[in-house]
């Protein structure tokens, strides 16, 4: 036993002090925190204001383009040949001309500007004349548009989970299903990457003949045991460190932008109470707050939902004992070939069940309690990374201590087939091995 310690403690330092390792529990955090932060970060941007003239022959458009943070529109009355003379001289951003029409209601536009226009501009003025035409349709038909604007409504649906004890608990299933792919990918990269990392070891070690003199010291069993678990604590190391530090660069940003923010908020309600609003305005501002407080609370409701040591423990506990069972056979294969080269017709059939689980992800978090789900997350090949899918969702605890009891069994099942191959290959050079020959020395008794 002490032998493996002296091993586990080389191969963690060893990993630990290298540059890439550094380079790596840094840049981490930062990847991980921008996905939350630069949203966040660009919504607080905005862009110079943009101006756009509006050229409309036909009269019922002109004084329904309303400027906005981000555009300016103004209306002209000449002639269009002079319009486009004058826009290439005035540095504007675009030209809107709504030629008039035979139709009693025009509804073609076109847009002139001296670069690529943006989505936003192209998607403002769509709706602004929709909304328009729509109005003078319903007019004609008698139909008073701001009636038909008020009773447009957003439904919120709550759902209610209730166990089998008939406790009721409030569930937020776009935000389970967030977190579960997110844990499952995490999960799916961590075994790959660190997985490689002992292939890879051992791969080295065996070319450089250095395993020759360390095998004469320590059984071959122990040194394989010494390298996973080694490489797992390094995985470890860096996964805790990835949170903590992620944590804290979000916790700063959150804090700095967080009282530029208020302010901002502040001065638009403050402006929005300084003008009149017209009832068209009053009723769409009415709707948005109603559409985003509900949705704003039930976003938060949710994310306090989520018990982050059922999440964080799970989730250290199928990344681990995962990465136990494919290190093991990595660590076969590395021992059985000369080069990184010979590996690939062995990772296949070792990777098919980790990318099979990746595949199927959609088709779990749809149905997380359906049977596939139920024998993915239960089979120990595919557990760590199914079973993490479907804990959001909420997994009866018999399954859980289920898959959990199996890939431990599976763990050691995968050792002890590892180290029947890992004993004879680690000190055999030169021979291309077959699965015949990997069969043989599965079969050899000791």
């Amino acid at each position: 036993m002490n032998k493996i310690f002296i091993i586990i403690q080389r191969e963690y330092l060893t990993r630990v002090k290298k540059k890439s390792f550094l380079i790596m529990t840094l840049l981490g955090p930062i990847l991980m925190a921008s996905v939350y932060v630069l949203p966040v970060y660009l919504t607080t941007l905005t862009d110079e204001e943009k101006t756009v003239q509006v050229l409309d022959e036909t009269g019922l458009y002109a004084d329904k383009f309303r400027n906005t943070e981000s555009f300016k529109f103004i209306p002209i009355q000449i002639d269009l040949d002079i319009a486009k003379e004058n826009f290439s001289k005035s540095g504007d951003y675009g030209l809107l001309h709504i030629p008039a029409t035979q139709l009693s209601v025009p509804v073609t536009g076109i847009f002139y500007s001296t670069t690529q226009p943006s989505i936003d501009i192209k998607t403002h003025i769509k709706n602004v004349m929709k909304r328009e035409v729509e109005s003078l349709k319903l007019q004609a038909s008698g139909v008073d548009p701001e009636i038909l604007r008020s009773i447009k409504s957003s439904i919120l649906l709550n759902t209610i989970k209730i166990d089998e004890s008939g406790n009721e608990e409030k569930s937020f299933t776009e935000i389970s299903m967030g977190l579960s792919i997110f844990a499952a990918l995490l999960i799916y990269m961590f075994i790959f990457i660190f997985g490689a990392q002992v292939m890879r070891g051992v791969i080295e070690e065996k070319t450089n003949r250095i395993i020759e003199v360390i095998v004469s010291s320590v059984k071959p069993f122990q040194l394989m045991m010494g390298k996973i678990v080694g490489v797992a604590m390094v995985g470890l190391t860096q996964f805790v460190l990835w949170i903590i530090l992620t944590l804290i660069i979000v916790s700063v940003f959150m804090i700095s932008v967080g009282s530029s923010q208020m302010m901002t908020g502040s001065q638009k309600m403050m402006s929005t109470q300084g003008k009149a609003l017209s009832a068209g305005e009053l009723t769409e501002f009415s709707q948005q707050i109603q559409t985003d407080a509900p949705m704003a609370a039930q976003i938060i409701e949710g994310i306090q939902s989520i018990d982050a040591s059922v999440m964080i423990g799970s989730f250290l506990f199928f990344f681990l004992f995962g990465y136990l069972l494919y290190a093991a056979f990595f660590a076969a294969i590395g021992s059985a070939v000369d080069n990184e080269t010979d590996t690939q017709q062995f990772m296949l059939p070792v990777t098919i069940p980790l990318i099979l689980s990746m595949v199927m992800i959609g088709f779990i978090i749809s149905n997380p309690n359906g049977p596939v789900a139920f024998w993915f997350s239960i089979i120990p090949l595919t557990s760590p990374v199914v079973m993490m899918a479907r804990i959001p969702f909420g997994v009866p605890y018999w399954q859980v201590y289920l898959s959990m009891a199996l890939l431990v069994l599976g763990f050691l099942g995968a050792t002890w087939l590892a180290a029947k191959i890992y004993r004879t290959g680690i000190l055999m050079y030169g021979k291309k091995i077959s699965y015949r020959e990997l069969w043989k020395w599965i079969k050899y008794n000791y």
